[in-house]
Protein backbone atom coordinates (compact mmCIF):
# COMPACT_ATOMS: atom_id res chain seq x y z
CA UNK A 1 0.00 0.00 0.00
CA UNK A 2 3.13 2.19 0.43
CA UNK A 3 3.37 2.68 -3.39
CA UNK A 4 -0.42 2.79 -4.55
CA UNK A 5 0.32 6.46 -5.30
CA UNK A 6 3.99 6.66 -6.79
CA UNK A 7 2.88 7.91 -9.37
CA UNK A 8 0.72 11.13 -7.50
CA UNK A 9 2.29 14.47 -7.49
CA UNK A 10 0.31 17.11 -4.58
CA UNK A 11 0.92 20.71 -3.63
CA UNK A 12 -0.36 20.89 -0.29
CA UNK A 13 -1.10 25.17 -0.15
CA UNK A 14 -2.43 24.16 3.47
CA UNK A 15 -1.84 24.89 7.30
CA UNK A 16 -2.56 23.79 10.95
CA UNK A 17 -4.53 20.52 11.11
CA UNK A 18 -6.90 19.38 8.80
CA UNK A 19 -5.22 20.24 4.70
CA UNK A 20 -2.23 18.29 6.02
CA UNK A 21 -4.08 15.38 7.23
CA UNK A 22 -4.83 15.00 3.82
CA UNK A 23 -1.84 15.54 2.21
CA UNK A 24 -0.40 13.44 4.86
CA UNK A 25 -3.21 10.03 3.28
CA UNK A 26 -1.26 10.80 -0.03
CA UNK A 27 2.47 10.61 1.21
CA UNK A 28 1.79 7.66 3.58
CA UNK A 29 0.74 6.27 0.30
CA UNK A 30 3.61 6.88 -1.87
CA UNK A 31 2.45 10.10 -3.27
CA UNK A 32 5.09 12.83 -3.81
CA UNK A 33 3.71 15.68 -1.84
CA UNK A 34 4.92 19.13 -2.07
CA UNK A 35 4.56 21.04 0.82
CA UNK A 36 3.89 25.24 0.64
CA UNK A 37 4.56 27.36 3.74
CA UNK A 38 4.36 31.08 3.95
CA UNK A 39 8.04 32.15 3.96
CA UNK A 40 6.71 35.43 5.78
CA UNK A 41 5.61 33.99 8.78
CA UNK A 42 8.24 31.37 9.14
CA UNK A 43 6.27 28.51 7.79
CA UNK A 44 3.08 26.80 8.76
CA UNK A 45 2.08 28.19 12.34
CA UNK A 46 2.01 24.74 13.80
CA UNK A 47 5.69 24.39 14.36
CA UNK A 48 5.71 26.80 16.58
CA UNK A 49 3.07 24.96 19.02
CA UNK A 50 5.26 23.02 21.18
CA UNK A 51 4.65 21.66 24.70
CA UNK A 52 6.40 23.08 27.45
CA UNK A 53 9.85 21.70 27.77
CA UNK A 54 9.54 20.24 24.54
CA UNK A 55 13.07 20.45 22.11
CA UNK A 56 13.31 23.62 19.77
CA UNK A 57 15.42 21.33 17.47
CA UNK A 58 13.70 20.93 14.36
CA UNK A 59 9.77 20.97 13.49
CA UNK A 60 7.57 20.66 16.61
CA UNK A 61 5.54 17.45 17.87
CA UNK A 62 2.32 19.13 16.46
CA UNK A 63 3.72 19.87 13.14
CA UNK A 64 5.37 16.09 12.83
CA UNK A 65 2.18 14.48 14.18
CA UNK A 66 0.16 15.12 9.62
CA UNK A 67 3.93 16.31 7.95
CA UNK A 68 5.49 12.85 7.37
CA UNK A 69 7.52 12.28 4.40
CA UNK A 70 6.86 15.45 2.52
CA UNK A 71 9.13 18.59 0.82
CA UNK A 72 8.27 21.37 2.37
CA UNK A 73 9.57 24.33 0.75
CA UNK A 74 9.31 28.25 2.11
CA UNK A 75 7.70 30.46 -0.29
CA UNK A 76 5.54 33.82 -0.42
CA UNK A 77 2.52 34.12 -2.22
CA UNK A 78 2.72 37.75 -2.26
CA UNK A 79 6.08 37.71 -4.44
CA UNK A 80 6.12 36.83 -7.99
CA UNK A 81 9.21 35.48 -8.59
CA UNK A 82 8.03 32.81 -5.35
CA UNK A 83 4.00 32.72 -6.86
CA UNK A 84 6.31 31.92 -10.39
CA UNK A 85 7.62 28.35 -8.49
CA UNK A 86 3.65 27.85 -6.93
CA UNK A 87 2.71 28.08 -10.61
CA UNK A 88 5.12 25.32 -12.12
CA UNK A 89 4.71 23.07 -9.07
CA UNK A 90 1.17 22.98 -9.68
CA UNK A 91 1.39 22.77 -13.32
CA UNK A 92 3.08 19.70 -12.25
CA UNK A 93 0.71 18.29 -9.88
CA UNK A 94 -2.17 15.92 -9.57
CA UNK A 95 -3.72 17.30 -6.61
CA UNK A 96 -3.79 20.60 -4.92
CA UNK A 97 -4.83 21.47 -1.77
CA UNK A 98 -6.11 24.55 0.04
CA UNK A 99 -7.48 25.81 2.94
CA UNK A 100 -7.11 29.63 2.12
CA UNK A 101 -9.61 32.15 3.65
CA UNK A 102 -12.44 33.92 2.13
CA UNK A 103 -10.62 35.94 -0.61
CA UNK A 104 -7.28 34.77 -0.35
CA UNK A 105 -7.26 32.76 -3.41
CA UNK A 106 -8.29 35.67 -5.61
CA UNK A 107 -5.86 37.81 -4.03
CA UNK A 108 -3.02 35.11 -4.98
CA UNK A 109 -4.30 34.14 -8.20
CA UNK A 110 -5.18 30.81 -7.09
CA UNK A 111 -9.29 30.24 -7.66
CA UNK A 112 -10.30 27.22 -8.85
CA UNK A 113 -10.40 29.31 -12.21
CA UNK A 114 -7.19 29.89 -12.23
CA UNK A 115 -5.67 26.57 -11.25
CA UNK A 116 -7.42 25.19 -14.30
CA UNK A 117 -6.08 27.46 -16.10
CA UNK A 118 -2.22 26.77 -14.85
CA UNK A 119 -3.83 23.08 -15.10
CA UNK A 120 -6.71 21.45 -16.78
CA UNK A 121 -7.21 18.44 -15.24
CA UNK A 122 -6.18 19.41 -11.76
CA UNK A 123 -8.45 18.16 -8.73
CA UNK A 124 -8.45 20.74 -5.93
CA UNK A 125 -9.15 19.66 -3.12
CA UNK A 126 -10.61 22.98 -0.56
CA UNK A 127 -11.18 23.22 3.25
CA UNK A 128 -13.31 26.07 4.55
CA UNK A 129 -14.75 26.65 8.11
CA UNK A 130 -18.14 27.46 7.90
CA UNK A 131 -18.71 27.31 4.20
CA UNK A 132 -16.68 28.70 1.02
CA UNK A 133 -18.53 32.20 1.44
CA UNK A 134 -17.35 32.16 5.22
CA UNK A 135 -15.01 34.63 6.47
CA UNK A 136 -15.55 33.37 10.29
CA UNK A 137 -11.97 31.98 11.48
CA UNK A 138 -12.96 28.67 12.49
CA UNK A 139 -10.18 26.64 15.30
CA UNK A 140 -11.41 23.52 16.27
CA UNK A 141 -12.63 24.22 19.49
CA UNK A 142 -15.04 27.00 17.79
CA UNK A 143 -16.72 24.02 16.11
CA UNK A 144 -16.65 21.60 18.48
CA UNK A 145 -19.13 24.61 20.69
CA UNK A 146 -21.08 25.53 17.85
CA UNK A 147 -22.20 21.81 16.74
CA UNK A 148 -22.58 20.59 20.22
CA UNK A 149 -19.96 18.36 20.39
CA UNK A 150 -18.68 20.37 23.74
CA UNK A 151 -22.66 20.05 25.02
CA UNK A 152 -23.08 16.68 25.10
CA UNK A 153 -18.99 15.94 26.61
CA UNK A 154 -18.32 15.76 30.56
CA UNK A 155 -18.93 14.52 33.26
CA UNK A 156 -22.97 15.48 34.78
CA UNK A 157 -21.45 17.87 37.10
CA UNK A 158 -18.69 19.66 34.81
CA UNK A 159 -18.95 22.41 32.40
CA UNK A 160 -18.94 21.49 28.46
CA UNK A 161 -16.17 19.96 27.35
CA UNK A 162 -13.34 20.28 24.61
CA UNK A 163 -12.70 16.77 22.86
CA UNK A 164 -8.63 16.18 23.67
CA UNK A 165 -7.75 16.46 19.89
CA UNK A 166 -8.60 18.75 17.13
CA UNK A 167 -11.27 15.68 16.25
CA UNK A 168 -13.06 18.30 13.57
CA UNK A 169 -10.12 18.43 11.87
CA UNK A 170 -9.80 15.04 11.97
CA UNK A 171 -13.29 14.24 10.79
CA UNK A 172 -12.69 16.74 7.64
CA UNK A 173 -9.66 15.55 6.63
CA UNK A 174 -11.19 11.86 6.03
CA UNK A 175 -14.48 13.40 4.39
CA UNK A 176 -11.74 15.98 1.84
CA UNK A 177 -9.74 12.36 1.56
CA UNK A 178 -13.07 10.77 0.14
CA UNK A 179 -14.16 13.49 -1.57
CA UNK A 180 -10.81 13.36 -3.53
CA UNK A 181 -10.94 9.73 -4.32
CA UNK A 182 -14.41 10.12 -5.67
CA UNK A 183 -12.95 13.11 -8.15
CA UNK A 184 -9.69 10.52 -9.08
CA UNK A 185 -12.65 7.88 -10.09
CA UNK A 186 -14.65 10.22 -11.86
CA UNK A 187 -11.94 11.41 -13.85
CA UNK A 188 -11.14 8.28 -15.34
CA UNK A 189 -14.80 8.58 -16.75
CA UNK A 190 -13.86 11.92 -18.01
CA UNK A 191 -10.15 12.47 -19.12
CA UNK A 192 -8.65 15.81 -19.11
CA UNK A 193 -11.48 17.32 -16.28
CA UNK A 194 -10.76 18.94 -13.45
CA UNK A 195 -12.68 18.94 -10.16
CA UNK A 196 -13.14 21.12 -7.29
CA UNK A 197 -13.66 19.22 -4.19
CA UNK A 198 -15.16 21.25 -0.97
CA UNK A 199 -15.44 20.51 2.50
CA UNK A 200 -16.66 22.79 5.76
CA UNK A 201 -15.46 21.50 9.28
CA UNK A 202 -18.87 22.80 10.01
CA UNK A 203 -20.39 20.28 7.83
CA UNK A 204 -18.00 17.38 8.52
CA UNK A 205 -19.29 18.05 12.36
CA UNK A 206 -22.75 18.07 11.73
CA UNK A 207 -22.94 14.67 9.56
CA UNK A 208 -20.81 12.98 12.48
CA UNK A 209 -23.30 13.44 14.81
CA UNK A 210 -24.94 10.23 13.93
CA UNK A 211 -26.70 8.50 16.66
CA UNK A 212 -26.79 11.77 19.20
CA UNK A 213 -28.37 13.51 16.42
CA UNK A 214 -31.02 11.02 15.56
CA UNK A 215 -32.18 10.56 19.29
CA UNK A 216 -32.59 14.87 18.82
CA UNK A 217 -34.54 14.13 15.91
CA UNK A 218 -36.25 11.24 16.05
CA UNK A 219 -37.26 11.02 19.94
CA UNK A 220 -36.74 15.25 21.15
CA UNK A 221 -34.13 14.33 23.41
CA UNK A 222 -31.44 17.12 23.84
CA UNK A 223 -28.41 14.91 24.20
CA UNK A 224 -26.72 15.67 28.27
CA UNK A 225 -23.40 15.30 29.80
CA UNK A 226 -23.32 11.57 31.40
CA UNK A 227 -19.42 11.28 30.62
CA UNK A 228 -18.63 8.32 29.20
CA UNK A 229 -22.04 6.22 29.76
CA UNK A 230 -23.84 5.71 26.63
CA UNK A 231 -27.64 7.09 26.16
CA UNK A 232 -29.35 3.86 24.85
CA UNK A 233 -27.28 0.81 26.69
CA UNK A 234 -26.01 -0.54 29.88
CA UNK A 235 -23.52 -0.94 31.93
CA UNK A 236 -21.52 0.88 28.98
CA UNK A 237 -18.76 3.55 29.94
CA UNK A 238 -18.99 2.95 33.83
CA UNK A 239 -15.59 2.99 35.49
CA UNK A 240 -14.62 0.13 37.81
CA UNK A 241 -11.84 -0.24 40.33
CA UNK A 242 -9.90 -3.48 40.61
CA UNK A 243 -8.36 -5.27 43.76
CA UNK A 244 -4.70 -3.98 42.31
CA UNK A 245 -6.29 -0.48 41.85
CA UNK A 246 -6.57 -0.81 38.14
CA UNK A 247 -9.88 1.16 35.96
CA UNK A 248 -11.68 -0.84 33.92
CA UNK A 249 -14.82 -0.24 31.66
CA UNK A 250 -16.98 -1.85 30.01
CA UNK A 251 -19.22 -1.70 27.07
CA UNK A 252 -22.06 -4.78 26.95
CA UNK A 253 -24.17 -4.63 23.76
CA UNK A 254 -26.44 -7.06 24.60
CA UNK A 255 -28.45 -9.27 26.86
CA UNK A 256 -26.21 -12.31 26.23
CA UNK A 257 -22.96 -10.33 26.81
CA UNK A 258 -24.61 -9.01 30.29
CA UNK A 259 -25.83 -12.60 31.26
CA UNK A 260 -22.02 -13.78 30.30
CA UNK A 261 -20.43 -10.82 32.46
CA UNK A 262 -22.41 -11.88 35.45
CA UNK A 263 -20.98 -15.25 35.26
CA UNK A 264 -17.62 -14.33 35.11
CA UNK A 265 -18.24 -12.10 38.44
CA UNK A 266 -20.70 -15.65 39.95
CA UNK A 267 -23.64 -12.95 39.80
CA UNK A 268 -26.00 -14.89 37.72
CA UNK A 269 -29.49 -13.85 39.96
CA UNK A 270 -28.71 -10.26 38.60
CA UNK A 271 -29.36 -11.44 34.97
CA UNK A 272 -32.36 -12.89 36.02
CA UNK A 273 -33.53 -9.80 38.13
CA UNK A 274 -36.23 -7.67 36.31
CA UNK A 275 -34.28 -4.38 36.71
CA UNK A 276 -31.51 -5.57 34.88
CA UNK A 277 -32.37 -8.68 32.68
CA UNK A 278 -33.05 -6.38 29.51
CA UNK A 279 -31.25 -3.65 28.10
CA UNK A 280 -33.57 -1.13 28.48
CA UNK A 281 -34.04 -1.63 32.41
CA UNK A 282 -30.73 -1.52 32.83
CA UNK A 283 -30.26 2.04 31.31
CA UNK A 284 -33.48 3.12 33.42
CA UNK A 285 -31.84 1.46 36.78
CA UNK A 286 -27.80 1.85 35.56
CA UNK A 287 -27.04 3.66 38.66
CA UNK A 288 -27.97 0.56 41.19
CA UNK A 289 -26.47 -1.71 38.65
CA UNK A 290 -23.36 0.13 38.58
CA UNK A 291 -22.97 0.05 42.18
CA UNK A 292 -23.76 -3.20 42.53
CA UNK A 293 -20.73 -4.54 39.84
CA UNK A 294 -18.45 -2.14 41.41
CA UNK A 295 -19.07 -4.16 44.75
CA UNK A 296 -18.46 -7.48 42.27
CA UNK A 297 -15.85 -6.17 40.18
CA UNK A 298 -13.78 -4.71 42.78
CA UNK A 299 -12.40 -8.17 44.20
CA UNK A 300 -11.29 -9.33 40.80
CA UNK A 301 -7.39 -8.36 39.80
CA UNK A 302 -7.52 -6.78 36.51
CA UNK A 303 -5.76 -9.16 34.09
CA UNK A 304 -7.83 -11.94 35.13
CA UNK A 305 -11.10 -10.35 34.77
CA UNK A 306 -10.06 -9.00 31.77
CA UNK A 307 -8.73 -12.83 30.68
CA UNK A 308 -11.90 -13.68 31.38
CA UNK A 309 -13.88 -11.01 29.59
CA UNK A 310 -11.87 -11.95 26.72
CA UNK A 311 -12.28 -15.64 26.56
CA UNK A 312 -15.78 -14.99 26.78
CA UNK A 313 -16.13 -12.25 24.40
CA UNK A 314 -17.22 -10.02 26.99
CA UNK A 315 -15.91 -6.15 25.98
CA UNK A 316 -14.34 -4.84 28.58
CA UNK A 317 -10.93 -2.86 29.04
CA UNK A 318 -8.70 -1.03 30.87
CA UNK A 319 -8.11 2.55 30.46
CA UNK A 320 -4.25 3.19 29.71
CA UNK A 321 -2.85 6.46 29.17
CA UNK A 322 -0.71 7.30 26.36
CA UNK A 323 2.17 5.67 27.76
CA UNK A 324 1.05 2.20 28.55
CA UNK A 325 -0.83 2.51 25.08
CA UNK A 326 2.88 2.67 23.06
CA UNK A 327 4.44 0.36 25.59
CA UNK A 328 2.43 -2.43 23.67
CA UNK A 329 4.10 -4.16 20.32
CA UNK A 330 0.36 -3.95 18.69
CA UNK A 331 0.67 -0.34 18.80
CA UNK A 332 4.24 0.51 18.17
CA UNK A 333 3.68 -1.61 14.78
CA UNK A 334 1.63 0.93 14.01
CA UNK A 335 4.27 4.30 14.11
CA UNK A 336 6.01 5.91 11.32
CA UNK A 337 9.72 7.65 12.10
CA UNK A 338 11.40 10.33 10.31
CA UNK A 339 14.61 12.58 10.93
CA UNK A 340 13.63 15.91 9.62
CA UNK A 341 15.63 19.06 10.13
CA UNK A 342 17.82 17.82 13.08
CA UNK A 343 14.89 15.48 14.91
CA UNK A 344 13.60 12.59 15.19
CA UNK A 345 10.00 12.63 14.28
CA UNK A 346 7.55 10.06 14.98
CA UNK A 347 3.83 9.59 14.58
CA UNK A 348 1.10 7.10 14.33
CA UNK A 349 -0.04 5.55 10.64
CA UNK A 350 -2.95 7.36 9.29
CA UNK A 351 -3.64 4.70 6.67
CA UNK A 352 -4.17 1.45 8.73
CA UNK A 353 -6.27 -0.38 6.20
CA UNK A 354 -5.20 -2.98 4.08
CA UNK A 355 -6.14 -3.95 0.35
CA UNK A 356 -6.04 -8.23 -0.35
CA UNK A 357 -5.83 -8.90 -4.31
Amino acid sequence: MESVFEELTVVELAGVLAGPAVGNFFSELGAKVIKVENKRSGGDVTRQWRQPGESSEGPSAYFSSVNWNKNSLLLDLGDTEDKHKVNELIEEADIVITNFKKGDDKKFGLTFDDLKAINPTIIQGHISGFGRESDRLAYDLILQAETGFMSMNGQPDSPPTKLPLALIDVLAAHQLKEGILCAMLKQKETPGQAFRVDVSLYDSAISSLINQATNWLMNGNVPQRIGSLHPNIAPYGEIFTTADDRLITLAIGSDRQFRDLCKILGADELSNQSEYRHNEARVENRKALSDILGEHIGKFEADLFLEQCQDNFVPAAEIKNLQQVFESEKSRQLLLKEEKEGRQTIRPKTTVFSIQP
